[in-house]
């Protein structure tokens, strides 16, 4: 790829915003961090990325943390900060990349190269989407819907100062249930393609 893109993709859950994001790096052809990114972190310092899986995208506990001379007690905020200092590295190295969530729209902003996409989707069609994909009841898929994206808020809001979802954060706010995953990719690119066509 000529030029550098970098593409942030938020997500509710059961939105289908992670096979979205799958789907527009394997169009591009540039690398999906996610879950991954942990891994990339830990080879990068030669550390053992298991003990961090369970922090990932965890909001920090405000009460029982502390910050002394830039150093902070909350691992989640440690971790957070790892993430955040990987990310712009790769990005200021002119790296392409694909990444999810990790208040990327808001890590990464300061680079041209960022579009920045949330993804959100109708109650009914998030709750069939869960239900077919993990085998759940009703109730079960509304439950896991609700826990996740909670989750996801506080941990966003407790590190960003603009808000989980809200769409003046992003370049672009999508409804994936109006199109389908595949019909909201094709318009996604056409998107991504008009803005790296008119980068100067």
């Amino acid at each position: 790829m000529e030029k550098q893109l970098i593409i942030s993709v938020g997500r509710e859950y059961g939105s289908g915003g992670h096979e979205i994001a799958e789907k527009l790096s394997k169009h591009y052809g540039i690398q999906l961090l996610d879950h991954n990114l942990l891994d990339e972190i830990a080879a990068e310092k030669n550390m053992d990325a298991a003990h961090w899986k369970e922090l990932d995208e965890k909001h920090k506990n405000r009460l029982s943390s502390r910050t002394v001379r830039g150093y902070s007690s909350s691992p989640e905020e440690n971790l957070y900060l790892l993430q955040f200092d990987y990310l712009k590295k790769k990005a200021a190295s002119g790296d392409s990349f694909v990444v999810v969530g990790r208040c990327s729209e808001t890590i990464l902003k300061e680079f041209d190269s960022l579009v920045s996409i949330f993804v959100l989707g109708d109650r009914e069609k998030k709750v069939r989407r869960i239900m077919r994909l993990y085998q759940m009841t009703e109730s079960q898929a509304e439950k896991k819907i609700r826990e996740k994206d909670w989750k996801r808020r506080r941990y966003h809001n407790s590190f960003c100062e603009g808000k989980w979802g809200a769409s003046r954060n992003y370049d672009i706010s999508i409804n994936s249930s109006k199109l389908g995953v595949d019909g909201t990719v094709e318009m996604l690119i056409a998107y991504i393609d008009k803005r790296q066509r008119d980068k100067v």
